[in-house]
């Protein structure tokens, strides 16, 4: 048996550093109420360092596999980590105007950014269900957090009882795999179904099933995005921009570590599943985007929309397909975040800015936040030569080199209509 040094948890240094930070957080806001103003740049700092750690990762694994460090998953830590830094900053704006209090806010915010750094890092099912539940519980209570809003606390629970049945559902898919295969572990998953010749076995195709479903819920693709408008508009706005970019990249990371590593012999089959879910998912966010009135509901429509492009990537099934699904998390995550503060900076300001309408005029009263969400919204909508558009289009060129002509096609329609 091999001896468990220091070494043995090296790779798990940033994930116990935040940890670390969030259980500080908690006790200075209980027992140091003077330093609470202090809790926002603690926050950011704890990120940073975590950062600067994660881009000195080296390719390493622990646990016999079981915890992965390697740039896949590096990557996605980076997208993680700063969305905490840009909605912990949102936040300060927001938690002044809303009288929220504050340890709750960025300890939660780092667990759940804790939970994600594992997701990215899972080379094993059971981690990656450790992981992914840790951020959904930490984010069931950001959702829920400002008590004072019934919306807020009838979004939480609307988002908790759907999370804990997806979380069912793909822990019984998991169990499924792990019948058939003998193991949790992703790698050995795939060795086995090709040695054996699993792929085509019923029982494995329901249990994959099964999990992708459970995937779908946590990114927000159709048809399992239901929780998304109502969660998006009942939480508080940095929340809300929170939701629409870290935990959806950890969602994808999920889902190029389990389908393309773990399940490179059924690709046929999930590449398929994975098509029609992503054309019927452009083509509600796009089109019940156009009538919406609350610009929340609106961005939580767009954001569904956002999943089935990237899933484009995903369903190639190729290396060059994940690169474009994670060039375009990274745009979307600046575009998005930038949208959201525009909105968080409006409502510092006084007034009411739920509706569209309430933001009649704003070039003339501010000039500024006008040209930047125009920015931003053009590059959400993918019009050239912004950002948006090059990342779509990295996204198309990899489905249509993976043989979904018919993907591409619908994919460029429901971009016209968008725009």
């Amino acid at each position: 048996m091999n001896a468990i040094t220091w070494a043995t948890f090296e790779p798990l240094l940033p994930e116990m550093l935040l940890v670390c930070t969030g259980l500080v957080l908690i006790g200075l806001d209980l027992f140091a109420e003077k330093t609470r103003e202090l809790l926002p740049w603690l926050t950011v700092l704890g990120c940073v360092t975590v950062l600067g750690m994660v881009l000195g990762e080296r390719n390493v694994s622990a646990f016999g596999g079981m915890f992965l460090t390697d740039s896949y998953g590096v990557f996605f830590k980076v997208i993680s980590l700063l969305s905490v830094i840009m909605a912990t900053l949102m936040g300060e704006h927001y938690r002044r105007v809303h009288g929220l209090r504050h340890g709750e806010y960025y300890a939660l915010m780092v667990f759940a950014a804790t939970g994600m750094l594992i997701m990215a890092s899972a080379g094993d099912l059971m981690v990656l269900y450790l992981g992914l539940e840790l951020m959904a519980l930490s984010i069931y209570c950001l959702v829920g957090m400002n008590k004072r809003e019934a919306v807020s606390a009838e979004a939480a629970i609307k988002y908790f009882l759907m999370g804990v049945f997806a979380s069912a559902i793909m822990l019984f898919g998991m169990s499924l795999v792990y019948g058939l295969t003998g193991s949790t572990s992703i790698a050995e998953i795939a060795r086995f179904t090709a040695r054996t010749g699993l792929a085509e076995n019923p029982a494995l195709l329901a249990a994959l099933g099964l999990m992708i479903a459970a995937f779908c819920f946590k990114v927000a693709v159709a048809p399992f995005h239901f929780w998304t408008p109502d969660v998006y508009e009942g939480a508080p706005t940095m929340v809300t921009a929170f939701m629409s970019v870290g935990p959806k990249a950890a969602g994808f990371a999920v889902f190029g570590r389990v389908l393309v590593s773990g399940f490179p012999e059924l690709q046929p089959h999930w590449g398929s599943l994975l098509a029609i879910l992503a054309l019927l998912t452009m083509a509600v966010g796009n089109i019940t985007a156009l009538v919406q009135t609350s610009i929340k509901r609106m961005l939580a429509y767009s954001a569904i929309a956002h999943a089935g492009y990237s899933l484009l990537g995903v369903l190639a099934g190729t290396a060059d397909g994940l690169s474009a699904t994670m060039s375009y998390l990274l745009i979307y995550g600046f575009m998005n975040m930038g949208a959201f503060a525009i909105l968080v900076l409006l409502s510092s300001r006084g007034g009411h800015h739920e509706s569209l309408d309430d933001y009649r005029g704003l070039a003339k009263n501010h000039p500024l936040a006008a040209v930047l969400m125009l920015i931003f919204m053009f590059s959400l909508t993918g019009i050239p030569p912004t950002a948006g558009f090059i990342g779509k289009f990295y996204l198309l060129r990899a489905a249509l080199g993976a043989g979904y002509t018919g993907t591409v096609i619908g994919a460029v329609i429901f971009s016209a209509i968008s725009a």
